[in-house]
């Protein structure tokens, strides 16, 4: 049994994390349905969205009203309607998959708005990084020690020129700098903290 579905970026991780919310008819958010186990000597909760399918047997559950893209920043997308009346006995994680499609797609939306929020690199730059992913990954085909190289000495070059700007960004506002990066601030200070040397809850 799922007990959620969460899609990340691998740019901005846990800080825009997102989901399929459910929302009942009163506009409401259900609590989390709880299963028991076959033995009935534990259970546990599940927000899964399809667990949401009114089914009052055994174990009544709530109905949802609609889904909805959430993301861990607090954003929310537009909510889609369930359109019971065409679902027949098909269960809701077979009629509702296309609504929870849709939520996904918003949260994609949400997250190139995001992208569109934080500092620019300049062309150049941009440019000089596409090329050189492009060719580790072209050279991974090839030789995958020598792709595994490149992406070490990636990381090399990353530690070293970073760690002079973490020390400088960790005087700055941290929600600019958070704002910057599209990150919580909580995973900026993270950041900064990795590429400045300094134990993380400092």
């Amino acid at each position: 049994m799922e007990t959620d579905e969460t899609w990340t970026s691998d740019e901005y991780g846990p800080s825009h994390e997102g989901r399929v919310g459910v929302r009942l008819e009163d506009g409401t958010v259900p609590k989390p349905v709880y299963f028991d186990s076959a033995s009935g000597s534990s259970g546990w909760d599940v927000s899964h969205w399809s667990v949401y399918d009114g089914i009052t047997t055994y174990l009544p559950r709530p109905k949802a009203h609609t889904l909805v893209a959430e993301c861990s920043c607090g954003w929310t997308g537009t909510p889609r309607p369930i359109d019971w009346e065409a679902a027949g006995d098909a269960p809701l994680r077979e009629h509702g998959l296309d609504t929870a499609e849709e939520c996904e797609h918003d949260w994609d939306t949400h997250i190139e708005a995001v992208g569109d929020t934080t500092i620019t690199l300049p062309a150049e730059l941009k440019a000089l990084l596409q090329a050189v992913t492009a060719a580790i990954e072209e050279l991974g085909q090839d030789s995958p020690p020598a792709a595994l190289k490149a992406a070490r000495t990636l990381e090399v070059i990353a530690q070293r020129t970073a760690h002079a700007p973490a020390h400088e960004a960790r005087h700055q506002d941290p929600e600019v700098v958070a704002a910057a990066l599209g990150l919580s601030v909580d995973a900026t200070r993270s950041l900064l903290a990795r590429y400045g040397g300094w134990p993380s809850w400092t």
